[in-house]
């Protein structure tokens, strides 16, 4: 089996008030109607909107991001904010208010949530949302109340102005949720940012294609037309999810897992890069899904540890969210007491892809081949999607453009 491990991934959104969020697991009733179908494709066109603004801010460096989490940090956040910042955070999530009302989207976020933990056995997730609020903050008991029904929260106060000792804390608390996945500190101990949300998902699956650790070798992976580094790259020899997409310039692999996840690998054709993504949507994903056909392939994947951290307000605000990060928020719904904005938006996010628990496929007969097996080699800048194909959920987008 292949192993993918894909590590934590966090969300911290700054204001000027703290609290926390806990993995809810909610034994209470679920709706039978499926509601996670209905976010499935405001979710998924957000992820591509976020992940488009992200690598155009930075194309020469690896992206990675969790859509859904981020998509599950601002829809809570929405239930502390007011008027217009409300309506703006949820709009710009993708939702028309017209049609769906605030108690069915955060009745939806809470039935993915519940889905996404509880779905599965074959995969371990854990996710959550954190705020951290100042402790002489009076917090609203309507909004404690709300978090922690849809999303599992409950609100943990901090000492704002011993802030080197509250950054520890904080450091700890994720540390403790994603244990022994991250060692470094997450919140700068002489740089204050409270309040702070934190969203953090972690995964980790194994994939059906077979693979032999054995037969991992090192070969070039050209970065760009003047930079090439040696990398340790997997080899899969094995039928295969293919497509060498005869509308765009790529190839693509599909993945699967032995439980509800789906990873795609889409290697653009040379200098087509910003082609391919500029075309990633909902019909593009439909269509190669439709389109994959198996066929015997030589594959070879780089070892991957990619992570990084994003300032996400930039991007948020060109996406049109941009009211909490200014005089004119309304985050009433948390606080009657103080006039909070949201100062900073930082996503970290960290992937890791090797053969941990690689484990040679079962011989099965022989196959006889009318020719020789094609080869997909992974050498050069690349996208990495991992998707739940039980909701619909965009769990990871990925760029891949130095794989060291």
């Amino acid at each position: 089996t292949m192993s993918l491990a894909l590590y934590t991934c966090l969300l911290w959104l700054s204001t000027s008030g703290l609290w926390t969020i806990q993995a809810e697991d909610p034994n209470a009733a679920i709706s039978t109607k499926s509601p996670h179908r209905d976010l499935a494709p405001i979710n998924t066109d957000f992820a591509f909107s976020l992940y488009k603004h992200l690598v155009a801010s930075a194309p020469d460096r690896n992206t990675f991001i969790s859509p859904v989490s981020i998509s599950i940090a601002l829809a809570m956040l929405s239930l502390g904010a007011g008027g217009h910042t409300r309506a703006q955070l949820l709009q710009g999530l993708g939702f028309n208010l017209t049609e769906t009302s605030e108690g069915e989207i955060h009745q939806s976020f809470r039935h993915l949530q519940h889905l996404l933990r509880e779905s599965d056995t074959g995969l371990e997730i854990t996710m959550g949302s954190t705020l951290f609020l100042d402790h002489s903050l009076e917090l609203l008991n309507s909004f404690l109340e709300d978090i922690k029904h849809y999303y599992g929260s409950e609100d943990l106060s901090v000492d704002s102005q011993e802030w080197a000792g509250t950054s520890r804390q904080i450091n700890k608390y994720i540390k403790n949720k994603t244990p022994g996945k991250t060692a470094d500190a997450f919140l700068d101990p002489d740089r204050p940012a409270i309040p702070a949300l934190v969203s953090y998902i972690f995964a980790k699956g194994t994939w059906t294609q077979p693979s032999n650790p054995e037969r991992t070798v090192e070969k070039n992976f050209y970065v760009n037309e003047t930079t090439t580094v040696k990398v340790p790259m997997i080899f899969q020899s094995s039928s295969i999810k293919h497509l060498l997409d005869p509308e765009l310039p790529c190839q693509v692999v599909q993945l699967d897992h032995s439980g509800n996840q789906t990873i795609f690998f889409v290697l653009p054709n040379l200098g087509q890069m910003d082609t391919v993504i500029a075309a990633l949507s909902r019909d593009m994903m439909k269509r190669w899904s439709m389109s994959l056909a198996r066929s015997q392939v030589h594959l070879y994947i780089p070892k991957v540890s990619i992570s990084g951290t994003y300032d996400l307000r930039g991007v948020l605000e060109d996406m049109g969210i941009e009211d909490m990060f200014t005089n004119r928020a309304n985050f009433s719904g948390i606080s009657h007491a103080e006039q909070l904005k949201v100062s900073k938006v930082i996503h970290k996010a960290m992937l890791h892809l090797d053969e941990e628990d690689m484990k040679p496929a079962a011989t099965k007969g022989t196959l006889e081949l009318e020719s020789e097996p094609l080869t997909i080699n992974f050498n050069r800048p690349f996208l990495v999607m991992v998707f739940d194909h039980f909701t619909w959920s965009s769990l990871f987008l990925g760029k891949v453009v130095n794989p060291t």
